[in-house]
């Protein structure tokens, strides 16, 4: 991504759309709690994909979402999906990443895996 053709707004997608605030460190119980993409009967109604889409954003990319953490310190106590290429979508899986002893770490689960303190991230471009 380069910072000089396009500008974003890094947006704590869920967090935002409930108190227009546009990031949280940390997480909160408004931005945790869902999944990649919904699939079985365990998993919240709402997926990250799904919630980004209707609002109007992007999942941020692996490389936004390290732009994002040089930024500050995010998700040390929580988790984000990120968007994730097609070649390992195929298969059922996703990316989240998260930040632990001052570094971010990129980890791949089921798309439908469900966690309490995952939520995501997102951009805006304008």
């Amino acid at each position: 991504m380069s910072l000089k053709r396009s500008i974003s707004f890094f947006i704590d997608a869920v967090l935002a759309a409930r108190l227009l605030k546009p990031f949280s460190a940390t997480g909160t119980p408004f931005r945790t709690a869902t999944v990649f993409s919904a699939a079985g009967n365990r998993c919240p109604a709402n997926s990250a994909s799904e919630t980004a889409g209707e609002m109007g954003i992007e999942l941020l990319t692996e490389d936004e979402y390290r732009a994002l953490q040089t930024l500050g310190q995010f998700d040390s106590k929580t988790s984000s999906w990120i968007a994730t290429p097609s070649n390992i979508r195929r298969f059922g899986g996703a990316l989240f990443c998260d930040r632990r002893y001052d570094h971010v770490f990129v980890y791949h689960n089921g798309a439908s895996s469900y966690y309490a303190a995952r939520g995501f991230r997102g951009s805006l471009r304008v």
